[in-house]
């Protein structure tokens, strides 16, 4: 097997960083050694078959996002990214694993639902892929086919509190699907947003004219996630399931799981970039030429941006410092502008909800690190370390040393890196520079104060010098095993 050393790097970890270099012997790593090691009296550099300059850079473990939506069907149409062109962003994003979620839906058996997704991912996938299992009719055999999910290294399953008539599964229904998750140890995933209620706010909006983008944020406001949190934590208290909230973007959801962290209970909660640093405010004065007060639609999603003034960001990346939130993931469930989000002109409700960050996650986040939001090691943590101790990856990812998949990505400090639409001298654009298959980007105009250098998938080379080199079934499907994450 080829063999390949990174070396003149600081290798960064979750828990501290090391002038180190690491040996990678196929598509593991085999050592992490003090700059200027010698193995068995001989020079790395002259014993091995390719040798990477990472001096001045750092070396982490590559980026792992839980929370993806490739091709998912939705609001009358499919997320735009596929698992081909999905994970060749991510990849060029410095993410080195997605777990993507498999869909039942009403009427569907659950094994033939994950079947499909397979199907839909095998031989497609730049990087490694696993699954989660959303369960979107709960009856006794779906139950019965959750308790059989970890031998298929599946070990958790979403559920939604939110879209009745399409996922929206009842008190009861998330209540027996609880009970099956406190007997095998898997991690119930909420979609927490009272959902009912959600549907009577909109209804009103409409009725008054309020149909613009806005009225999404409005209508899907913070009291409406708050208690849904609260109610799945209740829930999860009562049948002792671990429980982990995705995208959770109001302050006062945030208290919820805090409370409840500190009582003890085995609850987590996720955020995405979007939360970190857009706004329901940018989303009121987003207007062009081309879509009018319908250029808002481009940060549709749910749960929807809250409010800067009311302090929901600065609360977001305070729980990041403090561990009220573990981890980042995007969430990534892209719709382009034109034959998709466009389905929502004059009525906000028919918008699908989405927004595509996969291959912007880890920059962001390090722009945080530049910042001061959050520490070096924290960023390690809360991509990739965290990621991986929650869903059963711990050892063969998220973390740099002997036996590790060599899943790593160089980052350069000193590099830039411009989000969004590069313009002529006329400041027309010339084209995108981001890689997800979008007519636009969220992320328009945003500046990082950093680049990823070089990504290395179990050990090969997919990203360098700002090309991308590796191809589609370079990924494999990763069996998961039981969180590791559990107090």
């Amino acid at each position: 097997m080829a063999t390949t050393l990174i070396t003149g790097g600081t290798v960064v970890t979750s828990t501290g960083r090391a002038e180190a270099d690491v040996l990678i012997d196929g598509e593991r790593i085999v050592a992490v050694l003090a700059r200027g090691s010698v193995l068995l009296g001989t020079d790395l550099t002259a014993g091995v078959d390719t040798v990477i300059d990472a001096t001045g850079k750092y070396v982490i473990p590559g980026g792992i996002d839980a929370h993806t939506h490739m091709s998912l069907p939705f609001g009358g149409t499919a997320a735009s990214d596929n698992f081909e062109t999905g994970t060749r962003a991510a990849a060029w994003g410095g993410t080195t694993t997605i777990i993507d979620f498999a869909v039942q839906t009403h009427g569907q058996k659950v094994q033939d639902g994950l079947a499909t997704w397979h199907g839909m991912a095998a031989g497609q996938c730049a990087i490694d892929y696993a699954f989660h299992q959303i369960v979107g009719d709960v009856n006794p055999e779906s139950l019965l086919a959750l308790r059989g999910l970890p031998d298929e290294g599946i070990s958790s399953y979403k559920m939604f509190m939110a879209y009745p008539g399409v996922f929206y599964s009842d008190d009861a229904q998330i209540l027996r699907a609880m009970q099956v998750a406190a007997d095998t140890g898997m991690m119930t995933m909420m979609h927490a947003e009272n959902g009912p209620a959600i549907d009577v706010l909109v209804e009103q909006l409409l009725a008054q004219g309020k149909t613009d983008p806005y009225y999404h944020g409005v209508a899907r406001a913070w009291q409406m996630e708050e208690e849904a949190t609260h109610r799945a934590i209740m829930l999860a208290n009562l049948t002792g399931a671990p429980l982990y909230v995705v995208h959770v973007s109001a302050k006062q959801a945030v208290e919820q799981l805090a409370a409840a962290r500190d009582n003890g209970q085995n609850v987590f909660g996720e955020t995405c970039p979007q939360y970190l640093y857009l706004s329901l405010e940018d989303q009121l004065g987003a207007s062009s030429d081309e879509w009018g007060n319908f250029e808002g639609a481009k940060w549709v999603c749910s749960t929807p941006l809250r409010s800067k003034e009311e302090g929901h960001q600065h609360h977001m990346w305070q729980s990041l410092r403090t561990n009220d939130i573990q981890m980042v993931s995007t969430d990534h469930c892209p719709f382009c502008m034109k034959g998709q989000k466009d389905l929502g002109l004059g009525d906000f409700s028919k918008i699908p909800n989405g927004i595509g960050s996969v291959e912007h996650r880890m920059d962001l986040l390090y722009q945080g690190v530049v910042d001061g939001q959050i520490s070096l090691e924290r960023w390690v943590e809360i991509t990739s370390t965290t990621p991986a101790r929650m869903f059963g990856l711990y050892g063969k990812k998220g973390v740099i040393q002997p036996g590790a998949d060599a899943d790593i990505v160089v980052y350069d400090p000193n590099g830039h890196t411009s989000i969004g639409y590069p313009v002529d001298k006329d400041g027309k654009p010339t084209g995108r520079s981001h890689h997800m298959n979008m007519d636009h980007s969220a992320w328009e105009g945003y500046e990082i104060d950093g680049h990823v250098d070089t990504v290395l998938s179990r050990g090969k080379v997919v990203v360098t010098d700002r090309q991308y080199v590796g191809q589609k079934g370079d990924g494999q499907f990763v069996r998961r095993g039981l969180s590791q994450y559990l107090i």
